[in-house]
């Protein structure tokens, strides 16, 4: 019925003054039948303007808020539908009545409940009263009200004078009740339905209010008091403006927050419609207005950040005429007094939506108005950071739920995607130029931000570990929206400094007041040093804990701001701002807006201004004062420390300062790229990372790894390893410098073996470790082992992957070599063609130039061979007399590095022989040119040294067998058979005859059964007793016994290298000169009870059989066939003697060959052991 009303013809009629463009859609109204005007022409919408019609428009509102109010409090069982029909309901009454005057005397009743309404969907979420259509209704109903009622432009006399009479309630403009409730009655009976389609959904416009003459308005009239009408004075005015704020003040911030996006879409429409058109008769509540706004920019629906970022932006088109100073400054003011509060608070919903307040304020007003309410005074930006750190500072590790609290917690064990990196392949295809690279492992590529949409480029690419992460104490109070909203804050402040083209204050005045913090605490670290002081007395004070946690927030808050200036970081406003506009024309517009408003100044001077501030920063991070701090109670820091144990909260302090250290580190080389490395930061910071990747901590040493990760795409490096061997210099010459001060620096040896092992990259820097190499070995020699026995097996550690490098090159020289002495050789065969056919040797393929050439690629190839062959070398003079050694940890890795060292120089002799090949091809060419008068003289060089495999297992051997000798452990024992299984393989067996038959009982003892157990050394009472040199007698005997199953690995290990030595050509004649009585003792094993060492033993009797065959059955038939009387063979030939009369039964077991040979022991023989084992010989192997 309402909605058929239709203003009439008439222009002087009052229903002209309804708003020009009302909030019910236009197309709903005319979509409609529109009532015939009653005759006489009188105007319905008219009536209801009237005072005569005010008690039955006052009684409808009534009664509609009650019937929404019935539904609410029937719970689930109130109808959501009809609660929206009726509100829907009262605003097109209150859009067909739309004046100031008719409306105004209804206002407190309408916002109380509209504000009741709006309240109890706080807590009622289900039901009637959670209804969404509903709550959509009561928000667009409030501020419509308030639009007509409180309008700027109705209200002009009354914010000047008092108002006078409203010319709708003169007596001209009376009609009759009957009149009209007969032109009511003739409107269709047939019923509306009313829908969400009925509601125009987009913004309420600016409502223009046609207000009456000034000569209408009077106190009272000749028609008596109005009753239902009230005169808009000044004090009325300000009197409801302060009930209405509170009321809005109350609802309006909690809706911001709501789950629904129609609610929230309505709530920006009735914000920005309340800030356009009462501006001043609303003066309390705009800015409480205008922070909703705020809020809704950054929405998560598209819709309604949409329709906010629109409304927002025309308001400050012209911020100013909106908003003076005094305001700006108070909403300022207000918004950073209470950041600290929110965040600490309970709710994370509000510390957000306080957040995203600020931030879109600062977003909004410009760098020149966040310069000067910030930062411009040094009062008020000491202020701005005090608040900022005490809200994302340590104190919010107290605030958020035990839930918050068990996520946070780290894994045990941390996962570094550089070993990853090292799994999938080391460094590929790597150029000096740095130009291309051969191939780029997956897990090299890192997240710098990890916003919805980023530009997939070499600094943001996919990953787990994003930049800038979230600090780790501050995990406790949210998710990632609440940090983003505070690091944008962050962001802006930075880069609103570089913006600001007044130049008005400068970036290093602006990070010099978060600065201070981490230079209170140098200071206070070097006060320390100089009183002496320990650990827990200078922890045990009051402040030096805080100071601790307050320098890592203020850490924090440096990476936030500097962060702020990188490209990443105005993309990420750009995508958060810059919603509206699909069109192309649009998009640049609004991109060319956010260029002249937040773009960084150009000038050289700027970008030197923030190379000059990023200095002072990684100075003060890089400070020895700050890296001295312990981590762990094991700490070398704390050797002395006799004060008792430290505080677990002082190391997790430390942790967490040096986790947003690296990360700061990470973000200051996004922000400069490739200068990273021009400005010299790169050879400061890559040794501290490095240093860190094998920290005892987890957390600081994923920190490390991501933070390798980023610097390494930031500078253009596709992976860390690419990353090292550009830098490689510098990096060994801070080891070098390092090792000579072991003392200060005893953490060397492990990031030499981070660099090489982690990284991948030891085989393209092999030809820079000579000079450490030099410094590891005096390391490892007797006096440096004295005087720093914990850095043993770091060292070795180290020493094992340059072992590990060197086999990789190595392994590379003979094919190497053998493809230049092949291309050579067909060179050289044309030039001697020709000259034997006395033919121009000018024209033929290998010129004389080129012979040069290749005489110098020669000569390159001998260099780095010998380059390898002398770090192999010096690897080997400092591990082997390490295989003395009586700690286990020490013997395996010395173990390792022989066993790499004896594989290595075979390939460099091999690699040898081919260059020494290539070289008599090379002088035939030289000496054919010679001849015909081109001379030329090649180096002469004897290769004397090149001799290097046998000298070296000469010089090992012993050593292994004192390690034999020791027996430090299983794993010692088996690994070292081990070993020399593949030492004598790679050496060829000759060299070795005459010391396996010398030595070779060490091992063959451990083979032969003894009535008492085997017995290990007592390690634990030997571990600090010096090395024992080989061949040297000794009187320990803290000895314990060994396990039987122990027993037989050993024992195992021993048969499988046996097995090894014999099956292989190449080494088997080391074993001729004991053939015998290593034959007797497997023997014995394999017909033992022991079912563990069957297969072992086999696979050692097959080797041995294919030495000498006839041994072998000799020594299984005599025991078998003793054994199986009725099974022994008739010979074939009469003249033969029977089996029986060869192999006579012994009378004892002391009569078998394999005793003989093997030696006199306590052999258990198992039937079913001869049997099985001498049915399988026969039929697999002596067949």
């Amino acid at each position: 019925m309402l909605l058929r009303l239709a203003p009439c013809s008439a222009a002087s009629c009052t229903c002209k003054q309804v708003s020009s463009v009302a909030p019910i859609s236009i197309e709903t109204l005319q979509s409609h039948q529109r009532l015939k005007h009653y005759q006489g022409d009188e105007c319905l919408i008219a009536f209801l303007q009237s005072q005569d019609a005010s008690a039955a428009v006052g009684h409808l509102l009534s009664i509609l808020l009650q019937t929404a109010h019935v539904e609410a409090a029937r719970g689930h069982l109130g109808s959501g539908r009809l609660r929206k029909e009726a509100f829907l309901t009262l605003r097109v009454l209150v859009a067909k009545v739309g004046t100031a005057d008719a409306l105004a005397f209804f206002l407190p009743g309408i916002v109380s409940r509209f504000s009741k309404t709006l309240f109890v969907s706080k807590s009622m979420i289900t039901g009637a009263a959670g209804n969404t259509g509903s709550l959509e209704h009561a928000v667009r109903g409030l501020t419509e009200f308030l639009v007509i009622v409180l309008s700027d432009d109705a209200n002009t006399s009354g914010l000047e004078a008092s108002y006078g009479d409203v010319s709708s309630f003169s007596p001209n403009n009376r009609r009759t009740s009957q009149a009209i409730l007969d032109a009511l009655r003739q409107l269709p009976s047939s019923s509306l339905t009313h829908s969400e389609n009925v509601v125009e959904t987009s913004s309420i416009q600016s409502t223009a209010v046609c207000s009456s003459n000034d000569e209408a308005h009077a106190e009272t009239n000749d028609y008596g008091p109005r009753s239902l009408y009230v005169k808009r004075s000044k004090e009325w005015l300000e009197k409801t403006s302060v009930n209405v704020d509170k009321m809005l003040s109350a609802t309006f911030p909690h809706l911001c927050a709501h789950p629904s996006i129609k609610i929230r879409k309505g709530l920006v429409d009735g914000i920005a419609a309340l800030l356009s058109n009462c501006s001043y008769t609303l003066q309390r509540s705009k800015l409480m207005l205008l922070e909703c706004l705020c809020v809704l920019v950054i929405d998560d629906s598209d819709v309604v950040s949409d329709a906010a970022l629109h409304s927002l932006e025309s308001l400050f088109m012209s911020v100013k005429k909106s908003f003076d100073e005094n305001e700006i400054s108070e909403i300022f003011t207000r918004l950073i007094e209470r950041l600290p509060i929110v965040v600490l608070g309970s709710d994370e919903t509000v510390a957000v939506s306080h957040a995203r307040r600020l931030l879109a304020l600062m977003y909004h007003t410009g760098p020149e108005v966040v310069v000067d309410q910030l930062l411009c005074l040094h009062a008020k930006a000491v202020q701005f950071f005090d608040s900022f750190a005490l809200g994302l500072g340590h104190n919010s590790q107290y605030t958020g739920s035990v839930n918050n609290v068990i996520l946070s917690k780290p894994l045990s064990v941390g996962y570094l995607l550089s070993i990853s990196e090292l799994k999938a392949g080391s460094v590929v295809g790597y150029s000096n130029n740095g130009a291309a690279y051969g191939t780029t492992s997956a897990a090299s590529k890192i997240s710098v931000l990890h916003d919805e949409g980023s530009e997939k480029s070499a600094d943001s690419a996919n990953g787990g570990f994003e930049f800038p992460h979230m600090p780790p104490w501050f995990v406790h109070v949210g998710g990632q929206k609440l940090y983003h909203a505070l690091a944008g804050i962050l962001r802006l402040v930075g880069l609103s400094v570089m913006a600001d083209h007044r130049s008005k204050i400068s970036l290093s005045s602006v990070i010099d007041i978060p600065l201070n913090y981490i230079q209170k605490l140098i200071s206070e670290l070097r006060m320390k040093e100089y009183s002496k002081v320990g650990w827990q007395t200078w922890y045990s004070r009051s402040s030096s804990g805080q100071l601790l946690r307050q320098t890592s927030t203020g850490v924090c808050i440096l990476n936030e701001m500097i962060y702020g200036l990188s490209d990443q970081s105005a993309n990420f406003y750009k995508r958060l701002f810059r919603k509206i506009g699909t069109k192309e024309e649009d998009a640049l517009a609004k991109e060319w807006a956010f260029r002249s408003i937040w773009r960084l100044r150009q000038e050289k001077d700027a970008r030197d201004h923030i190379v000059y501030c990023l200095g002072s920063i990684m100075h003060e991070y890089l400070s020895s004062e700050v890296w001295g701090l312990p981590i762990d109670q094991d700490s070398h820091l704390l050797e002395h420390e006799g004060e008792g144990n430290l505080s677990l909260h002082f190391f997790r302090d430390v942790t967490m300062l040096h986790q947003v250290i690296i990360e700061g580190i990470a973000i200051f080389s996004i922000i400069l790229g490739r200068d990273f490395v021009h400005c010299g930061f790169m050879h400061s910071c890559l040794y501290l990372l490095l240093q860190n990747l094998i920290s005892s901590n987890n957390q600081i040493r994923s920190a490390s790894d991501a933070a390798l990760r980023v610097v390494s795409a930031a500078t253009g490096h596709s992976t860390v390893g690419h990353l090292v061997v550009a830098n490689a210099d510098y990096i060994i010459d801070s080891l070098c410098q390092q090792l000579r001060h072991l003392d200060l620096n005893p953490h060397v040896p492990d990031v030499l073996a981070a660099m090489l092992s982690y990284i991948g990259a030891a085989h393209d820097i092999l030809p820079l470790l000579e000079e450490p190499m030099r410094g590891v070995s005096l390391e490892l020699e007797v006096l440096g082992r004295h005087q720093h026995p914990n850095l043993t097996v770091p060292f070795l550690k180290a020493m094992r992957e340059i072992t590990r490098a060197s086999w990789h090159e190595a392994s590379k020289l003979p094919s190497e070599a053998m493809s230049f002495h092949e291309l050579v050789y067909l060179k050289v065969c044309s030039v001697e063609n020709k000259d034997r056919e006395s033919i121009d040797i000018s024209d033929a393929d290998l010129s004389f130039e080129e012979c040069e050439d290749m005489l110098l690629k020669l000569n390159e190839m001998k260099r780095y061979r010998r380059i390898v062959g002398s770090i192999v070398g010096s690897c080997l003079n400092a591990a082997v007399p390490l295989l003395g050694s009586m700690t286990e940890s020490e013997c395996l890795l010395a173990l390792d590095i022989v066993e790499d060292v004896a594989s290595s120089l075979a390939k460099v002799e091999e690699a040898y022989k081919h260059e020494k090949e290539t070289k008599v091809a090379i002088e035939k060419v030289i000496q054919i040119y010679a001849s015909n008068g081109q001379e030329d003289t090649v180096d002469v060089d004897d290769d004397a040294d090149e001799n290097r495999l046998l000298p070296a297992m000469n010089k090992i051997w012993p050593y292994l067998i004192l390690c034999i000798k020791n027996k430090v452990s299983v794993a010692v024992i088996r690994r070292c058979t081990n070993v020399i299984s593949r030492s004598i393989q790679t050496s060829g067996g000759d060299f070795f005859v005459r010391r396996f038959h010398n030595d070779g009982h060490v091992i063959w003892n451990l083979l032969a059964p003894s009535p008492l157990p085997l017995r290990m050394k007592n390690t634990s009472s030997l571990d600090k007793r010096p090395i024992l040199l080989p061949y040297r007698s000794t009187s320990q005997t803290s000895e314990d016994p060994i396990a039987e199953a122990s027993s037989l690995k050993i024992q195992a290990a021993v048969l499988i290298m046996i097995a090894e030595i014999s099956g292989n050509k190449r080494s088997a004649s080391a074993l001729e000169a004991v053939l015998k009585k290593l034959s007797g003792l497997v023997v014995g094993v394999s017909f033992s009870s022991a079912k563990g060492l069957q297969e072992a033993s086999l696979k050692a009797l097959s080797g041995l059989a294919s030495m000498d065959p006839d041994l072998i059955w000799l020594l299984l038939a005599d025991v078998y066939y003793p054994m199986k009387k009725r099974d022994i063979p008739s010979p074939s030939d009469l003249e033969l003697s029977s089996m029986s009369e060869l192999l006579p039964r012994p009378v004892s077991s002391k009569e078998f060959l394999y005793v003989q040979y093997g030696g006199e022991a306590c052999f258990d023989v198992d039937p079913s052991s001869v049997d099985i084992v001498f049915q399988k010989m026969q039929s697999q192997v002596l067949s």
